[in-house]
């Protein structure tokens, strides 16, 4: 780990806040509850066999009696399509098990079994210069990827930490360093060539734990324990997963390798549920999920390598009242990593209610290369740059968000038909961006031909949003953004439509709006207008019904500091949104109470 974080504050933190329902609706855009929910778990009732397991099970026991618990493994290995596994409370150091089967996984009534990929480290020997010295079997070195290039990020990233391996003290990470010269007490470095580990802390003084497992559970498609996969996912519940190098969990499956038909993805394995799980120190990713029907719902996703979720390839997954936050916290930089990656061809991933936040180093949700109708709504994201990220893809919905403190709250890039409704910006911008980037002449090969060609990268839609720009924000409110190569022969705006959105800015040091194209022609600014009064706008014939504030010191929101953004009753702005379309009328029903009032939260009366 580069940054050794606060992991227990944070999940203390977490916990609290995950025990406790949201609170009133000016603090959150729902009322859900947001996290892991401690409870009392049921017996399961399954078709099949239920199993009880604990950490000191006996492998040669059946496990059908709570009295004579076998264990993980073993069980692992025996289960069959409609069994169940419970889970006694406890630490179980184990990984890399497989299962082809769908089955459920739970804890025992209240109890918290935790997987951890790691070993107790308890053979050490002091060196003459003052480390701890321990030979290690479970390393995990990796060589860098392919975009980290020596000559442009060398003196960003060191090649070291691309290795997936980890080490606790006392639960604590610590953070890795090239060498021993390096090495303090909140340090260490790993000699690959001769298995050895060295730290520079008493480990008599300790519980040190090194990771010892890659990942704790695979979903295969294959055959595994003599049974041929049912094609059916998962359903954990109530479980943690913890200290793994790279990731916790993965569902394999199909995953498009060019353009790809929906039908011929995501049926490997079909219905994964999570529920109520906490995944935290994986030195990479959470979790890969393949497969249609997937719900990932009330879990804490925290203190990841580089990303947190990772949906591929799939159809009609869901991902709600989840937290999503510290993620790339090894600060990697030169590629984009995201607290939720939605990638290749998924057809509509709807992600609601969830809570991202504090991923300073990360995008929030990114769908990424040739996903269709997403919907993103109802989430609070802070502190997480380009809050939502879409990215060669055809249609999404973007509504009833706030974005705080994000930079780039909406980014979308060379895609098409992104409606953006009802959303609450405060230092946040939006960016609307295409380039010449195509199948012809990318890095990627045939990435951009999931997505719209150049020249339909537009039909975007923009109503009813509340955007506020405080003083020192270094953005427009909206960026629409073009190519200088495409200025010439692409003369039409991206925005199919921009009406009944609210700008605030406290101050003039940035223009309201700047709009490419803006009069055809070739130029190194790609062609662009900075737009610094409503009526420039509505001259182009966009901005009906909207309404800007310039210099404005007053009160928009209750108040930002402590996070209560729905506006101020007195707010003048508040009759400026024109009619909501049904489907987001769906999804923000205050909005029907609430005619006119622009951004994701209702307004509350002083």
């Amino acid at each position: 780990m580069r940054t050794p974080a606060l992991p227990r504050t944070l999940l203390c933190f977490a916990v609290a806040l995950c025990g406790l329902t949201a609170p009133p609706l000016q603090a959150q855009p729902s009322m859900g509850n947001y996290g892991p929910i401690a409870q009392t778990y049921d017996l399961p009732q399954v078709d099949g066999t239920v199993y009880y397991v604990a950490p000191d099970g006996d492998a040669q026991a059946k496990g059908t009696s709570l009295d004579a618990p076998a264990t993980l493994e073993a069980v692992i290995a025996n289960v069959k399509t409609g069994d169940a596994i419970v889970l006694r409370g406890g630490v179980y150091r184990t990984g890399n098990l497989e299962l082809n089967q769908g089955i459920t996984m739970q804890p025992y009534r209240d109890e918290r079994p935790i997987l951890k990929g790691s070993q107790v480290a308890d053979d050490w020997e002091q060196q003459i210069n003052g480390l701890w010295r321990t030979s290690w079997d479970h390393l995990f070195p990796e060589v860098a990827p392919d975009w980290w290039r020596r000559e442009r990020l060398g003196n960003q990233i060191p090649p070291y930490l691309f290795n997936y391996d980890m080490v606790f003290v006392d639960g604590e990470p610590l953070e890795v360093v090239g060498w021993e010269g390096e090495v303090t007490e909140g340090t260490y470095s790993i000699d690959y060539e001769n298995g050895n580990v060295y730290i520079g802390v008493d480990p008599s003084e300790h519980e040190i734990e090194i990771t010892a497992f890659d990942n704790a559970l695979t979903r295969v498609t294959g055959e595994v324990h003599g049974k041929k996969s049912d094609r059916l996912g998962p359903k954990i519940r109530g479980i943690t997963f913890t200290q793994y190098a790279y990731r916790a969990l993965e569902i394999e499956g199909t995953e498009g390798e060019g353009p790809t038909p929906e039908a011929e993805m995501g049926k490997d394995v079909v219905g994964t549920e999570l529920e109520n799980v906490t995944i935290s120190y994986c030195s990479r990713v959470a979790g890969y999920f393949r497969g249609d029907d997937l719900v990932i719902r009330n879990c804490l996703i925290t203190h990841t390598g580089f990303e947190g979720i990772y949906v591929i390839s799939s159809a009609d997954a869901l991902l709600e009242h989840n937290i999503v936050t510290h993620t790339n916290i090894e600060q990697f930089e030169g590629v984009f990593p995201t607290a939720i990656k939605i990638f290749n061809q998924t057809h509509r991933v709807v992600v609601r209610d969830n809570l991202i936040i504090d991923n300073p180093y990360s995008s929030g949700v990114w769908y990424d290369v040739g996903n269709v109708d997403g919907q993103f709504y109802n989430n609070w994201v802070e502190t997480t740059d380009n809050g939502f990220f879409l990215e060669i893809s055809k249609g999404a919905t973007v509504a009833g968000n706030v974005f705080f403190n994000c930079g780039t709250g909406i980014y979308i890039l060379n895609s098409c038909d992104a409606r953006i409704y009802q959303n609450t910006l405060l230092d946040s911008s939006i960016k609307i961006q295409r380039t010449s980037r195509s199948a012809a002449n990318d890095h990627f090969g045939w990435h951009p031909a999931t997505g719209p060609d150049v020249d339909e990268r537009d039909g975007h839609m923009l109503a009813n949003n509340l955007m506020v720009a405080r003083e020192g924000f270094k953005f427009p409110l909206v960026q629409t953004i073009q190519e200088g190569s495409l200025c010439g022969e692409l003369t039409e705006p991206q925005v199919a439509s921009m009406a009944h959105n609210v700008y605030v800015q406290q101050d003039r040091r940035q223009p309201l709006l700047t709009w490419s194209p803006a009069d055809g022609g070739n130029d190194e600014e790609g062609c662009s207008a900075e737009i610094t009064e409503l009526s420039a706008l509505q001259d182009r014939g966009f901005g009906e019904g909207s309404q800007a504030f310039s210099d404005y010191y007053r009160p928009v929101f209750q108040s930002p500091i402590l996070k209560r953004l729905a506006p101020r009753a007195d707010f003048p702005g508040l009759k400026a949104a024109g009619e909501v379309p049904p489907q987001v009328a769906d999804w923000l029903p205050w909005t029907l109470d609430h005619p006119g009032v622009p951004g994701a939260l209702a307004p509350l009366e002083e």
